[in-house]
């Protein structure tokens, strides 16, 4: 891989190391710690997903029209004054403002670095956002198991913690990343004329991605609930919270460590994309309907493992796909797309699944969860029936 995507890899890794030290308790903490109901804990998460949708199609936008050094400082310096004040204030009303700001702040960054790393080793296809996609699960392995040891003894902790980590961040691009920007968003400019209107053959590409990113915001709707829903249902069976923690450890360690399994599967098995998501989205039905049937910590270790094997498949095609579907110039707002289709998902999960438990109770969040992987098949089935042969991105190398 070239240096510049390995400075990105490494600035992926800390950014998200910080952030999975709150990510997966913040249900926990509106819920145990604030008094708050699992319907209102799910309406501040929708918030801060909302934040973050806004901020990643700002933060294509600003990629595309300012370079990614520029936006990702933008953004993280944002996340950072958030971070600031989340630390030293975290009452409801606080907690809920600044997890807005944060979910602004971190929605630009994201888009725009996924877009600098295919910028970065553009010949790469699928290569820069599976490794992106690696460094970020590595970050979460990292993240949870030192937040999870370090929420069993202190909640405080983690807020500083957390905002220890997002100050390497921020430094990390503010001192690294502007040669980067520099070397790749040239690459990439187009003229004023071309950047008018999309052509005909650019229109059919935005709607097959359109197409495509709503299944994947119904995967995450889904995927989600791990994080919100059935968090608090763990600890329900009494499933400690150092366990609860393990599970998202074991997630991020297997997909680190089984890259090279992934890699054979994937060449043997799932030699189009089409075919790796839909093998992936019957993993997701498969992993879920085992967590529907789990009373205990082995059930739901048993059905995160099955799950990583899906999200391993799935998770990392979207990028590529958008990143092979946009016109000269565009690849941010198509990254911004398809990240902004993933937090909404995030958006609307938690408020969803927290007014179904509430309602009716886990067998029917389960059930509903099963129909969504069904609907997000049919839309990876057809996403791709307007785009010409040439057009469709059939291959995804290691």
């Amino acid at each position: 891989m070239p240096r510049a995507l390995w400075i990105i890899i490494i600035g992926m890794v800390v950014n998200v190391t910080g952030g999975s030290f709150l990510w997966p308790l913040n249900t926990i903490y509106l819920h145990e710690h604030l008094g708050k109901s699992m319907s209102v804990a799910g309406f501040v998460l929708m918030l801060n997903a909302a934040a973050s949708v806004i901020g990643n199609l700002a933060g294509g936008y600003f990629f595309d029209k300012l370079g990614g050094y520029k936006s990702i400082v933008f953004g993280s310096g944002i996340t950072l004054a958030a971070l600031i004040g989340i630390t030293f204030w975290h009452e409801f009303m606080m907690y809920t403002v600044f997890l807005i700001i944060i979910g602004f702040g971190s929605g630009v960054v994201n888009p725009a670095m996924y877009a600098l790393a295919g910028a970065a080793w553009k010949e790469g296809g699928r290569k820069p956002f599976n490794a992106m996609y690696v460094a970020a699960n590595l970050g979460v392995a990292v993240g949870t198991a030192m937040g999870g040891f370090i929420a069993s003894i202190s909640f405080e902790l983690i807020f500083v913690s957390n905002m220890m980590l997002y100050f390497i961040f921020f430094a990390t691009a503010f001192f690294f990343f502007k040669n980067i920007s520099e070397d790749t968003v040239a690459s990439v400019a187009v003229s004023k004329a071309e950047n008018k209107l999309l052509t005909k053959e650019n229109k059919r590409g935005m709607t097959a991605l359109l197409i495509l990113s709503t299944g994947y915001a119904l995967c995450w709707i889904a995927y989600v609930q791990w994080q919100s829903t059935i968090a608090t249902y763990t600890q329900e069976i009494n499933i400690s919270l150092e366990q609860y923690s393990l599970l998202w450890t074991v997630n991020g360690a297997l997909i680190v460590l089984a890259q090279p399994l992934l890699a054979k599967f994937i060449k043997r098995f799932a030699k189009t994309v089409k075919l790796q998501i839909l093998i992936g989205l019957a993993i997701f039905f498969l992993a879920f309907s085992a967590a529907s049937v789990s009373t205990a910590f082995i059930g739901f270790l048993a059905a995160m493992i099955i799950m990583t094997f899906g999200e391993m498949l799935v998770w990392p095609a979207i990028p590529t796909v958008a990143d092979s579907l946009a016109p000269k110039g565009k690849a941010g707002m198509f990254q911004g797309i398809v990240n902004s289709a993933a937090t909404v998902g995030r958006m609307v999960g938690p408020l969803f699944g927290g007014i179904l438990v509430d309602l009716y109770g886990m067998n029917v969040l389960f059930i509903c969860l099963l129909f969504l992987f069904g609907i997000a098949a049919v839309t990876t089935i057809l996403y791709d029936r307007g785009l010409k042969k040439e057009e469709q991105p059939n291959t995804m190398s290691f």
